[in-house]
């Protein structure tokens, strides 16, 4: 086998670790993505027998965004398997008590439900913000692209950039707005 050939074939089998900057995403949309890179369904040597998944870091989880007011609506059903020990917690308690949990729930939900499962649900890693052990990033070698661009507020745009925008109407100097 040539050394290029070796090279590809080492690299259709190792687990890669990736990278997604979950600011500003909704958790479930984020899951699918996640799920193909945490399954290994992107790869040719894909099975689904196959354990070839990769690593997925996901960073800044504080800041997810639900549509619309899914924080005041969607509920979580926990059950701690005792009489009467069946809870449900709204998502911004949720989030309150542990930023990381509504992406994991929505990740683990999204994963077909076999006994790879939970083995898949250990190469996933989140963390509430952008600290991330060194250890970690040393290993990560891609980036999940974001679903949609997270927005600029409008105080961090540069004022020449707010005076070069091109105008409609341009009214004289002694306007006055009634």
């Amino acid at each position: 086998m040539s050394l290029a050939r070796r090279g590809q074939h080492w690299g259709t089998f190792a687990r890669i670790w990736h990278m997604f900057d979950a600011k500003w995403q909704d958790p479930y949309q984020s899951a699918e993505i996640i799920k193909r890179y945490l399954m290994g369904i992107y790869k040719p040597i894909y099975h689904p027998l196959n354990e070839c998944g990769d690593h997925v870091v996901v960073i800044n989880s504080k800041e997810i965004a639900l549509r619309g007011d899914e924080w005041r609506k969607r509920v979580y059903f926990h059950h701690n398997t005792y009489h009467g020990g069946a809870t449900w917690t709204l998502a911004w308690e949720l989030h309150h008590k542990d930023p990381t949990l509504i992406v994991e729930k929505a990740v683990y939900r999204s994963l077909p439900k076999n006994l790879q499962r939970r083995h898949t649900m250990q190469r996933l890693h989140i963390f509430p913000n952008e600290q991330v052990p060194e250890d970690m990033l040393k290993n990560i070698s891609n980036q999940i692209k974001q679903l949609r661009p997270v927005p600029v507020p409008l105080d961090n745009i540069p004022q020449n950039e707010i005076d070069n925008f091109p105008q409609l109407v341009k009214y004289p100097e002694n306007f006055i707005l009634k």
